[in-house]
This record gives structure tokens, C-alpha cells and sequence, in this order.
């Protein structure tokens, strides 16, 4: 039985999604109180790692039951009942977590056919909060809003980040990990100040490459404080090579939204496509 789980967490005191050893992580966390629960450990795979100190308000992950852990699953109403049982698992977990966690399960539901968390989605969604002397410092957001001096052209930064739009090698905006492909769509990237004058991105993509989000963000922001003109995102990314004037900004800023996935009907062909690694011959196909 393979189950979806729909998660949110504050990745402050976190070292990310991932489980390691001697480190709290997300991974390590949840899978330490679904043992309680179930008896034996189960493996929890997500639709998108995050980093030490992002956090996260739509991740998604899955896990496959065997029958024992299958028995132990919570039954609220009739023994019979399945579904019941498994929406019922996600307040168990939360009662392990105990009050005010940083991390909890939302929804537990049964998976659709061909439903996997990571291979099956066909875009994520970040946030990211950035606030400059327009908007001042609020010291109850501080975990989750990036500061920095001076006041941001926000319609620059828009200008840049619409550049930046499309299927393309983003090297030059990605940490290098051997054998892994940089080649992403990014699907939408936008700007806008609130009211409280908080300026927050919106950057969603099939799939993000490691620190993808965060450095896009930091060259759209050197371009609000004048250090990079527009055209020089594109050119950034097309020499495939990070420049000092762009920085990746810090984790803190950091949050997954949201994760798409097609009709149950398309979940296993979306799953087969997304394993198939893409090269540079995709752009401009």
C-alpha cells in the first residue's frame, strides 16, 4: 500500500529534508515517529529535498506499507475501514510529534496508481521573503524572511526574473553535483511588494537543481540594488558560470508552496518521462 503524505515544516533547527547520521533532519524526524507507530521503519520518499534552513508549507512525500505495518495502522471507526485508517495515521504522527513541532503531517490519503512524490510531479513552487529598508525589520517573521540594506527597484527585478523564464541550462545557477543535469524549465518567476512592503518571489519550475531558487533570487536582488543590470542575469546563465556580483541568499528566505501533479491517469507516464535524464540537446527542441 503506498500512501501520500502532504507536510509542512520550519527548517530553522533543521539540517534539512534528508536523513543523516547524528544530524535532526526532516526525513529522520517523521520516519522516527512513523516507527513508533507502524513497528518498523518505513522509508519516506519527497517531491523535492530541501536544504538546512528552508522550510516548507506544501512538500509532499509518499511511503510504501508492508502487510504488518499495514495492520497497525489506527482505526477510528470500523475495523474494516481502510480509508478511515489511513486518514486517521496522520493525527497519530502529530500526537508523537507532541505540541508546537516544527515539522507536521497534514493529509495521509492511499496513493493513486503510478503515484511517486518525486518521479510524478511536473513542477514545485517557492517562496522566498526578502525585506529592505522600504519594509524595515520585523523580528517575529526573522526565521523566515532574508534582510538586506538599502531599498530594492522591485520592477527591475522583475524585468530581470522574466528574462530568466523558460527551458534553458541554468549551471551557472545551480551548486555542482557530478552527474546531475542543470537543464530546467522554469515555468514562472515574478516579483511583487505587499502591503506591508515585504517583497516575496514566486519561482515555479518542473524541477529545481540544487540551490536553483536561491541564487536566482540573489541575482534578481543584485539587480534591485543596481550592482547587476537586466540584461546580465541571461548573460550569467549563459556562460554557465556564477559571477561574485550574484549571490545565493541565505536559506532562511526559503519555502516550498506547492507541488503539481497531473490526472491519476498520467502519474506512472509523468513518473517514466521525469526519469529519463534530459541533455543539452532539449533546448530549443
Amino acid at each position: 500500500m503506498r500512501l501520500r503524505l502532504d507536510i509542512s515544516y520550519d527548517g530553522t533547527h533543521f539540517r534539512g529534508w534528508a536523513r543523516q547520521p547524528g544530524l535532526r533532519t526532516v526525513q529522520g524526524v517523521l520516519e522516527d515517529a512513523l516507527t513508533r507507530i507502524l513497528g518498523s521503519a518505513p522509508r519516506l520518499v519527497v517531491a523535492g529535498r530541501t536544504d538546512a534552513g528552508v522550510h516548507a508549507s506544501g512538500q509532499v512525500a509518499h511511503l510504501d506499507l508492508d502487510a504488518e505495518q499495514q495492520s497497525r495502522l489506527p482505526r477510528r471507526r470500523r475495523e474494516d475501514d481502510e480509508s478511515d485508517a489511513v486518514a486517521a495515521l496522520a493525527g497519530r504522527v502529530r500526537g508523537v510529534l507532541g505540541l508546537y513541532p516544527d515539522v507536521t503531517v497534514h493529509r495521509t490519503s492511499r496513493a493513486p496508481a503510478g503515484f511517486d512524490a518525486r518521479f510524478s510531479a511536473v513542477w514545485r513552487r517557492y517562496a522566498y521573503r526578502v525585506a529592505d529598508a522600504r519594509s524595515g525589520y520585523d523580528p517575529l517573521e526573522r526565521h523566515r524572511t532574508t534582510l538586506v540594506k538599502g531599498s530594492l527597484d522591485v520592477d527591475a527585478m522583475n524585468a530581470a526574473a522574466a528574462r530568466l523564464i523558460g527551458l534553458h541550462d541554468f549551471a551557472a545557477y545551480c551548486k555542482a553535483r557530478e552527474e546531475a543535469t542543470t537543464i530546467r524549465t522554469l515555468l514562472e518567476y515574478d516579483w511583487r511588494r505587499g502591503e506591508d512592503g515585504i517583497l516575496m518571489a514566486n519561482v515555479r519550475a518542473d524541477a529545481f537543481c540544487h540551490s536553483m531558487v536561491r541564487a536566482l533570487v540573489g541575482a534578481c536582488v543584485a539587480v534591485g540594488e543596481g550592482r547587476l543590470g537586466i540584461d546580465d542575469v541571461v548573460a550569467i546563465r549563459d556562460a554557465g558560470r556564477r559571477t561574485a556580483d550574484s549571490k545565493v541568499l541565505a536559506a532562511r528566505g526559503l519555502v516550498l508552496t506547492e507541488v503539481g501533479y497531473p490526472a491519476d491517469d498520467l502519474l506512472a507516464a509523468r513518473a517514466e518521462q521525469t526519469r529519463n535524464r534530459r541533455d543539452s540537446s532539449d533546448i530549443g527542441a
